[in-house]
């Protein structure tokens, strides 16, 4: 989406025609939304066949119980592309813009690992729960190995919390202000 406005130069030409930067942030910011919005209500939709062709209950307060991980799922998508935005802002080009997430992923292991080294395990998971990347994989965390223990109810001493909370939600939207606050700032100080 910002690798092409850079390199066709429908930016600069966006421009010029007089739309602001604000307004043509807030424009990828609304596509961003739109792609999320779209991409949550076709998953909900999928589940929700699969769900009713291979489940036997019928009753409105099973199937559509844990619908939270439809919102945290949206959520999760707008975050990452708001940061995909970001490096594209960055960098102007699509490939670098991935390769920078990559790098941004394996910096969140090193300080980890730095953060664990120094201190302990327990103190470091709490401040890698802050990463832009972490934050948005705590959302919906460990879907395979749920999935897992469905099949394998007797391992009942491996309990984790899948639940969506809040305060992972105000971190990931948190991340999102803070990705597209900077890319209308890095447009606004960029001379094109």
């Amino acid at each position: 989406m910002i690798g092409n406005e850079y390199s066709n130069k429908t930016l600069k030409q966006n421009l010029i025609d007089g739309l602001s930067k604000k307004e043509f942030i807030l424009s990828k910011f609304y596509t961003i939304v739109f792609f999320s919005l779209v991409s949550t209500v076709l998953i909900s939709f999928i589940t929700f066949c699969i769900g009713m062709y291979y489940s036997s209950y019928t009753e409105a307060s099973i199937v559509f119980s844990q619908t939270e991980f439809l919102l945290a799922y949206c959520i999760k998508l707008i975050t990452f592309f708001s940061m995909c935005l970001f490096f594209g802002m960055l960098v102007k080009k699509s490939a670098f813009a991935l390769a920078f997430i990559f790098i941004l992923f394996i910096v969140e292991w090193i300080l980890f690992g730095l953060i664990t080294w120094q201190f302990n395990a327990k103190i470091a998971s709490s401040i890698q729960n802050f990463f832009p990347i972490q934050s948005m994989y705590n959302l919906i965390e460990q879907p395979f190995q749920r999935i897992a223990m469905t099949k394998f109810p007797n391992k009942i001493d491996l309990s984790y919390d899948y639940a969506v909370h809040w305060y992972e939600i105000a971190i990931t939207l948190s991340w999102t202000v803070i990705f597209v606050f900077l890319s209308y700032k890095l447009l606004k100080k960029r001379d094109l």
